[in-house]
């Protein structure tokens, strides 16, 4: 496992492996750059490297879907991997494995050192100014300039005895004000709401580019009161280095690129938004209030990167490096509870509405129970965590299917659920996301809604029996396969690689 430690490092192995796109020509900051972005997203381009951006300070740069899909053969996901330590080849499945191993590792906690690059520029009280940083108008329709959509908020409760690294959008106001949702169901919301019981506003860092992991476990349901830089340091067997900041009580990753310190108030709010957001709209209409961020100091390095993510359609970040981590997030919690769990995905497709969760094939010689009541204690179990607060939709399958592959997703849905009372399990009034797209506005308000178990699984009369598939691998010999295979272009046939899913 390699750990990259900045996101310089990273910027060098997208190149190595033809994933970044070092973009010469001057672009616009409003909407130019999200349009790009968009357009990298869409069509599994590289990531987008922008360093010419008219009315942004020499030295600004910006970094455009760094968690986002290729459409290289057999590196789809080589961003993902390469975030995680991983090689560039490394499947969906490997991945989420190797997050699910990071949790039954020992933590090791932040080491605080004296200095880092984060500190090459520092600009404290009146020296403060926002503006000054490339936080870009993303959509047509935006409410704002978003500073903030792929970097973590570190805030720490009153006692001292948690320190939570999470991920929140957040818009600019002017010089030193910004402003962003702050649910109460989120860990930054019960922080906040812990300072804000004690009659005081929250600290907080903003921290963005720091090294690649750390946004994808900025998005990972971990539960309340654990430490996302301990999870980092256990997941890699080393320490991550923190330094000090400027004006407030806490430490952030010394690599980071640019850091905003200051205080989240407990009585101020601003007009936040409209924002193009992850379940692929942007709903018009006037902004609403949302906490105040008072920014104290600004510190970043030389020829600073703003990483973003520009949220909408998938797949982008919100479906790559939140939908993997909170899928592996559901594979630890699930196998500790007793479950026979393979492994678990949320199709990019989706837009993190659905989760696909795979039991091990011969579940029904570990757990004696019908296969509803196998689906009954997953909802159970997912539905008084966080993991299962994000999405309202999940689909249990057997491990004969490739659930990281739409198509055979779709194809299980389709040939193996029923309908009635077996095939779907309804759970009533359960927290959930107020940003998933079909709530009502009451629903939203609440943060409670409907969610459902598909039960996909082979019907209880079949058994341990599996009809055979009728496919290409699972219905011919090995021999006969593997004879088409190395005769396929002697037949007449342009060599072929496998359909895009």
């Amino acid at each position: 496992m390699k750990h990259l430690k900045d996101l310089r490092e990273y910027l060098d192995e997208l190149r190595a492996v033809g994933e970044l796109v070092e973009v010469k020509e001057r672009v616009e900051l409003d909407l130019e750059i999200g349009a790009i972005a968009r357009r990298c997203y869409e069509t599994g381009s590289p990531a987008a490297l922008f360093s010419n951006i008219r009315d942004v300070p020499g030295g600004f740069r910006v970094l455009a879907a760094p968690a986002g899909v290729s459409n290289q053969p057999g590196r789809a996901l080589a961003r993902l991997a390469l975030s995680c330590g991983l090689p560039a080849e490394a499947s969906g499945r490997e991945i989420v494995e190797s997050m699910v191993r990071g949790r039954s590792r020992a933590p090791i906690k932040p080491r605080i050192v004296a200095t880092g690059p984060c500190k090459e520029n520092k600009h404290v009280g009146e020296d403060v100014d926002l503006l000054e940083l490339p936080a870009p108008l993303l959509h047509d329709g935006d409410g704002g300039r978003f500073l903030n959509t792929f970097g973590v908020i570190v805030a720490r409760t009153p006692d001292k005895s948690w320190t939570n690294w999470s991920i929140a959008r957040i818009m600019v106001v002017d010089r030193k004000r910004m402003t962003g949702i702050i649910a109460p169901t989120q860990h930054i919301g019960m922080v906040h709401k812990a300072w804000a019981d004690i009659g005081g506003p929250m600290p907080f860092a903003l921290v963005l580019g720091p090294e690649p992991f750390v946004p994808f476990v900025g998005g990972m349901p971990l539960p309340a009161h654990v430490d996302e830089g301990d999870y980092i340091g256990g997941y890699f067997g080393e320490a991550v280095d923190v330094v000090r900041c400027e004006t407030v009580d806490l430490e952030v990753p010394a690599t980071a690129e640019i850091v905003v310190e200051g205080y989240l108030s407990n009585t101020e709010t601003e007009h936040e938004g409209p924002m193009g957001e992850y379940a692929g709209y942007l709903w018009p209409g006037p902004p609403t209030q949302k906490p105040l961020y008072n920014v104290t100091a600004i510190t970043h390095r030389d020829n600073a990167v703003l990483p973003i993510s520009v949220a909408g359609e998938p797949p982008e970040e919100n479906h790559t490096a939140w939908g993997v981590p909170n899928a592996a997030e559901i594979v630890y919690l699930l196998r500790n509870a007793g479950l026979p769990i393979a492994t678990a995905w949320s199709p990019f497709a989706s837009a993190n509405h659905w989760f696909v969760i795979a039991v091990d094939r011969e579940w029904r010689r570990k757990l004696d129970v019908p296969a509803s009541e196998l689906c009954r204690r997953i909802g159970e179990h997912l539905f008084s965590s966080k993991a299962g607060m994000g999405t309202p939709k999940y689909i249990i399958v057997n491990d004969d299917i490739d659930i990281t592959n739409l198509h055979e997703v779709v194809w299980a849905f389709a040939t193996r659920n029923h309908p009635g009372s077996q095939g779907e399990l309804v759970f009533n009034d359960e927290s959930t996301n107020p940003l998933v797209a079909f709530l009502d506005n009451a629903e939203k308000m609440s943060m409670r809604t409907t969610k459902v178990l598909y039960n996909c699984l082979p019907p209880d009369q079949w058994g341990d029996r599996l009809p055979l598939r009728s496919s290409f691998a699972g219905i011919y010999p090995r021999s006969v396969q593997q004879k088409v295979l190395a005769n396929w272009e002697n037949y007449g046939f342009s060599p072929v690689q496998a359909l895009s899913r």
